[in-house]
């Protein structure tokens, strides 16, 4: 393997992580809509509340890492997609400045008016934006991004059959994870909750198994990539059997063993999409040879990547330890009572 093929290894997987653990907090915005009322939701937006605590900003930094790696390394790739798909990317990028907002504004409101405002806009963004960053996917995937900038495809490029397919693929995926996360967080800190999360997650895995499935017809159809080279079709089994045994597992309560067998149904998802087009990062327009920085900005990216790595990991791993061994604070009794603390 080359550097190139190397520093995209380290790319897909920085998307990954993105993927499951900023999908699985996208998804918890998705179920925060769909919590209830303020009285009904609020043990459940307590519960999301603190399972996202510790990353929820966090996470983007394997966006952030992505997008600098790829800038570096593959600077015509990275020019075409902005250039081409900046709607959706400014979208996605509006959605998560108003997610963030949203989160943290909504906890230190005082009335139970503003807390529906910035929760309500906290859950909208939490599904636009995985939605935007799917239709770029999709896009990328059906090989409507130029190697040269053209203002024809501002629109097309983005929006259209394999685009939207993908990123409603998406909002179900990061749907599906949080619901799975949030059930082993509802058993160690809010039994009464592991019911309802559980029936999501069985619904809403059912859901992305049926979306997956029309996802490989519409992209084959619509775009010609295919995912029956050896490669892609091992990782499309490998997804499915993944998928049914967290349906298994979920069904028999085995949570916590759900949430490797989830992420690795929602991993390899993403994987397949790679595998299918390499060595293209184009889809039949640019090979990762033809896009890829000199040698030695690719070995110098690469040192720098291995110091970050050992920094950054151990750090997010010990603050994700630290919040999640402690329980959600209790509701307080204005908020059970549907007021605000203070009114």
């Amino acid at each position: 393997m080359t550097a190139a093929d190397w520093l995209l290894v380290v790319i897909v997987a920085a998307l990954t992580a993105y993927a499951l653990f900023g999908g699985a907090d996208f998804g918890a915005g998705f179920w925060d809509l769909f919590a209830g009322g303020a009285v009904a939701g609020a043990r459940q937006r307590k519960l999301i509340e603190h399972a996202i605590g510790p990353v929820w900003e966090a996470n983007h930094v394997w966006l952030i890492f992505t997008i600098v790696l790829l800038w570096t390394g593959f600077g015509p790739v990275f020019a075409a997609v902005a250039a081409t798909c900046y709607i959706p990317l400014t979208a996605a990028a509006l959605g998560i400045i108003g997610r963030g907002a949203g989160f943290a504004f909504r906890k230190t409101s005082t009335t139970v008016a503003r807390q529906r405002v910035f929760g309500a806009t906290f859950a909208f963004s939490s599904i636009v934006t995985p939605f935007f960053l799917g239709t770029v996917v999709g896009g990328i995937a059906s090989g409507r991004i130029p190697r040269e900038i053209d203002a024809r495809n501002l629109i097309t490029a983005w929006w259209n059959p394999t685009s939207v397919t993908t990123g409603v693929l998406a909002v179900a995926v990061c749907a599906y994870l949080a619901a799975v996360f949030l059930t082993r967080d509802a058993q160690r800190h809010e039994p009464a909750l592991v019911p309802a999360f559980r029936l999501r997650a069985l619904w809403t895995g059912a859901v992305v198994g049926v979306l997956a499935i029309v996802a490989i017809f519409v992209v084959r159809a619509d775009s010609g990539l295919s995912l029956g080279r050896p490669a892609a079709l091992t990782l499309v089994v490998v997804s499915v059997a993944a998928g049914a045994a967290s349906l298994v597992l979920l069904w028999f309560q085995r949570f916590v063993l759900v949430r490797i067998t989830a992420g690795l149904a929602a991993a390899t998802i993403l994987w397949a999409w790679g595998a299918a087009q390499y060595p293209y990062l184009l889809s039949g327009r640019l090979t990762i040879a033809d896009a890829a920085a000199p040698a030695s900005v690719m070995h110098a990216t690469l040192g720098t990547v291995v110091v970050g790595v050992a920094i950054v990991v151990p750090s997010l791993l010990w603050l994700f330890r630290l919040f999640q061994a402690s329980s959600p604070a209790p509701s307080s009794a204005a908020e059970a009572d549907g007021q605000a603390p203070g009114h």
